[in-house]
């Protein structure tokens, strides 16, 4: 399977963003959109409004990761926004997750769940049946350039074992510095889906289509890599 990349958008240089979005479109399978409420994590980023806002400029699915408390007064206005992929904290929603995944399906969007690197899989054992992705945080969530938990390769692998013995349909996503140093490790674990921000995409260089292309190399020597060590 090739390997699916989604930039983080909170990463961007929001005063370039028609011209940095006009590159992305043309190249990302999904864009990562952070929601915060300040509260879940002690950050606040983009908006359903942001949502709104560049959702004329890209055909690219728009993948919303929700970090706040209460995902159900958010699901609503940011599918209307236009967001493709609902993404909920396992944490937020485990008191009524088939509520909450009926209301996202209901709403016509596709269905994903995110793993603190402190939650185990068994919290969301359930429902894995029925969600389109799962985003594993191998950083602790709320802010960009924080530390690679080598522990979570266990958790991606555990993952991609589940998938292949049931036939899981859910993507396998990686979320925390995902960049040049990591890319094997998490593509050797089972990963599917890379959230690249400033280390793995945007502080490349600083021409966003220059960055991009190193990026694109990094990431096939690393399989390169993996296929020498097979």
């Amino acid at each position: 399977m090739r390997t699916l990349i989604s930039p983080s958008l909170m990463c961007m240089n929001l005063m370039e963003i028609k011209q940095q979005l006009a590159v992305l479109d043309a190249r990302a399978d999904f864009l990562h959109i952070d929601i915060m409420d300040g509260h879940y994590v002690k950050n606040l980023t983009l908006s359903p409004f942001f949502i709104e806002q560049i959702r004329p400029y890209t055909q690219v699915a728009l993948d919303v990761h929700l970090m706040v408390e209460e995902p159900t007064d958010f699901i609503e206005v940011i599918a209307k926004a236009g967001a493709d992929y609902i993404c909920p904290h396992a944490e937020t929603i485990n008191r009524d997750a088939f509520r909450v995944i009926n209301q996202i399906r209901s709403l016509g969007k596709k269905v994903g769940v995110v793993l603190n690197p402190a939650t185990p899989i068994s919290f969301i054992q359930s429902y894995l049946h029925l969600l389109d992705k799962i985003t594993v945080m191998t950083v602790d969530p709320g802010y960009a350039g924080q530390p690679f938990i080598v522990e979570m390769l266990k958790k991606i692998e555990e993952l991609r074992d589940l998938k292949n013995r049931h036939g899981y349909r859910y993507l396998i996503e990686i979320d925390g510095s995902c960049n040049q140093r990591t890319y094997n490790l998490l593509l050797g674990a089972g990963a599917e889906v890379l959230i690249v921000g400033t280390s793995g995409l945007f502080n490349l260089h600083e021409n966003l289509e220059t960055g991009w292309d190193m990026m694109i190399n990094h990431i096939e020597q690393a399989k390169g890599a993996l296929q020498e060590s097979a």
